[in-house]
């Protein structure tokens, strides 16, 4: 057999042994359908998903990075959810003829919490870019809306 068919043989061999592997294996198994849930926005089942299957192998680097990422993410759509709420309690107050100095003072505290919290979050470079964008518009809000209630 000529080293044209035996190299590409065995290399197509051993990508056939580790996809079996893959699909075998649980922890992969697990890593794999966490990936798709991580990809289509479900952080939450995407890190239960990688934490099962890290805990299955403490070996296992494709489930260890996913949980990672979705805890990242995770707390990225927090803050977004939040801040979407927080909008709306102010908007609710800004509809308001008059705006009391406690109406006030709680736009100025919702305001400082969302601009601290921001602060807190830290990007990888696979969070998703829409979420992050979205965290980062409704912190220059608050962020602008505390330098208005400040004055």
């Amino acid at each position: 057999m000529s080293t044209k068919i035996l190299f590409p043989a065995i290399a197509g061999s051993l990508l056939a042994i580790m996809a079996v592997y893959f699909i075998i294996n649980p922890s992969y198994r697990k890593s794999i359908e966490a990936k798709y849930y991580f990809e289509i926005g479900k952080y939450d089942e995407a890190y239960v998903l990688a934490n099962e299957a890290f805990s299955l192998d403490l070996y296992n680097r494709m489930a260890s990075t996913i949980m990672a990422q979705s805890k990242t993410s995770l707390k990225y759509l927090k803050y977004v959810n939040q801040a979407k709420d927080y909008m709306k309690q102010i908007d609710k107050i800004a509809q308001a003829k008059t705006i009391s100095d406690a109406s006030k003072a709680k736009i100025k505290m919702m305001s400082k919490i969302m601009v601290d919290s921001y602060i807190k979050l830290a990007p990888s470079i696979i969070t998703d870019k829409e979420l992050v964008d979205e965290a980062a518009t409704y912190y220059k809000n608050f962020e602008q809306l505390l330098e208005k209630v400040d004055r």
